[in-house]
């Protein structure tokens, strides 16, 4: 995108506003993860990831160390069209499991997923290997799979996994939210 997403305005408020507002309507302990030196704007609880590099799964790691809940609902900042009713159902399926992740498509949405803090381990030992594919947490745990068909009623078109990684798909999101 050429620019950080998490500022990016979407209506009368930036992006990472927004998915703070959705997601604070579902759970009480907000975490906003960022990389050392990155600014954030706005008051938030920040955990900071001091790893360069390494990814979502270190981001995950310094959030799920950071945090005093048990679960945490992971999701990156680019997903404007996420409901509060995808995270109630996502918190509700990965109950039981230390992961619970959507699989769309045949692709596994791991920035948009359920995490124990019961995978700390794994995830230390994972990137202490350098085998930084948030994808392999799942393959190494007993991770609830979370199909297509266990959210569409509470997201008829999966709007809420829909990201802004290009400009258009951004100006997409806008017009989607009515916003263009």
């Amino acid at each position: 995108m050429g620019c950080d997403k998490a500022c990016l305005p979407f209506g009368e408020e930036t992006m990472l506003e927004r998915i703070v507002r959705i997601v604070s309507q579902v759970i009480e302990e907000i975490w906003v993860v960022a990389r050392e030196g990155q600014e954030v704007i706005g008051d938030y609880r920040i955990a900071r990831d001091p790893n360069e590099g390494l990814g979502p799964l270190a981001g995950l790691r310094a959030g799920l160390e950071a945090m005093a809940a048990e679960r945490a609902f992971l999701i990156s900042c680019d997903v404007p069209l996420l409901r509060a009713e995808f995270v109630e159902r996502m918190l509700a399926l990965s109950r039981g499991f230390p992961i619970a992740v959507p699989r769309v498509d045949g692709h596994f949405m791991v920035t948009s997923a359920v995490y124990s803090r019961e995978v700390l381990p794994v995830a230390s030992r994972l990137l202490e290997e350098r085998r930084l594919r948030p994808l392999y947490l799942v393959e190494a745990l007993d991770a609830k799979i979370v199909s297509e068909q266990e959210l569409r009623d509470v997201d008829p078109d999966l709007e809420s996994l829909r990201d802004c990684n290009t400009p258009e798909a951004y100006r997409e999101a806008l017009r989607a939210a009515g916003l263009s």
